[in-house]
């Protein structure tokens, strides 16, 4: 039987005479037209960002990971006229999971992975994080990606989905909060009105710093280890998530990004921005497993933090203030929009 590190390789050559040829069509591996699609909407999201702030550019940075297999495109604005600092990281990633890292999957996930030894896994995906300078204009993330654990023919042993996307406000416009959701419900409800509930619930109690008993963000969708529908099906719901993306932030980006602000206000966004990186260092997952990958470009996977943030010893809002609102919402998530219709 071929090691896991020479199934990668072969698996890695065949996938790259195959996007050789041009585009990828409708008879390619999904992992493949995955890839495809998350490296368009890295180009939309970034020419639709670009748009609206009309100074930032995005810089793209390419690597390669060629002892590993694998690449991707990281895309960063920073100091813009409306962003402080955006990043949208595409990667495709060629590895093996030790032994080690399955038993984990085993244990900690209920993963269902029969082998012995390293086994070759392919995964590939689309991450973001937007920092607004407006503090009265929220931060955004996005995430989706595929993962694929592979026989030595390349052919699918185990696979799933994960994603979705999320709203951290500095401070709370509940028309803001309404339309987001509402724009990943009705997403959602044109495959089945069972998953954005689930979806939703699913992500305020993922994004919770659980040291500080709050949320990160007043939510939206979350899923993972998403294997129970046709992967046909799946890859549709993902598309059609994804590119929701650009009209459910945009919308809001445009009526928040000029209203007027004071220095107090900004304080308070670096105080909410503190607690942004406590999550994504401390609880993210995604984070952890970037981190804990072979050759890892740390640079692509910490492009989430925002450029500045605060901390505060024993700082609390004053009752009655829109900051101490934002955190009563926090503690205490919302349903926001009806889930009978």
């Amino acid at each position: 039987m071929p090691s896991s590190l020479s199934s990668k390789y072969t698996i890695f050559k065949n996938d790259s005479a195959i996007r050789a040829k041009g585009s990828i069509t409708s008879d390619a591996p999904l992992r493949l037209r995955m890839e495809s699609f998350v490296r368009e909407l890295q180009n939309n999201i970034c020419a639709g960002i670009e748009e609206i702030d009309g100074k930032g550019k995005f810089t793209r940075s390419v690597w390669e990971r060629p002892e590993y297999g694998g690449e991707g495109i990281t895309c960063v604005l920073s100091e813009g006229n409306v962003m402080e600092k955006a990043g949208v990281a595409v990667s495709v990633i060629y590895s093996e999971l030790s032994p080690e890292a399955v038993r984990q999957m085993r244990e900690d996930r209920g993963k269902d992975i029969n082998v012995e030894g390293t086994v070759p896994f392919f995964v590939t995906g689309i991450s973001l994080v937007m920092h607004a300078k407006n503090p009265n204009a929220p931060t955004v993330h996005l995430n989706y990606r595929y993962f694929e654990v592979m026989n030595p023919d390349g052919t699918p042993k185990l696979w799933w989905f994960g994603g979705g996307a999320d709203l951290t406000p500095v401070y709370l416009f509940e028309e803001d909060a309404i339309s987001f959701h509402q724009t990943y419900k009705e997403g959602c409800d044109k495959f089945d009105k069972s998953y954005y509930p689930k979806m939703k619930k699913d992500c305020d109690k993922y994004f919770l710093n659980i040291h500080r008993g709050e949320a990160r963000g007043i939510g939206g969708i979350f899923f993972d280890d998403f294997n129970t529908k046709p992967a046909e099906e799946i890859f549709s719901l993902v598309q059609e998530l994804g590119n929701r993306f650009l009209p459910s932030y945009t919308s809001i980006l445009k009526k928040r990004k000029d209203m007027d602000f004071t220095e107090e206000m900004v304080n308070w966004q670096q105080i909410r921005r503190g607690r942004y990186v406590e999550f994504n260092l401390i609880w993210d997952r995604g984070t952890k497993f970037g981190l804990a990958t072979p050759c890892a470009r740390v640079e692509s996977i910490l492009m989430t933090l925002p450029l500045t943030a605060r901390w505060e010893y024993m700082h609390e809002p004053k009752a009655g203030s829109k900051e101490a609102l934002l955190e009563e919402v926090l503690k205490n998530p919302r349903d926001w929009v009806s889930l009978e219709n």
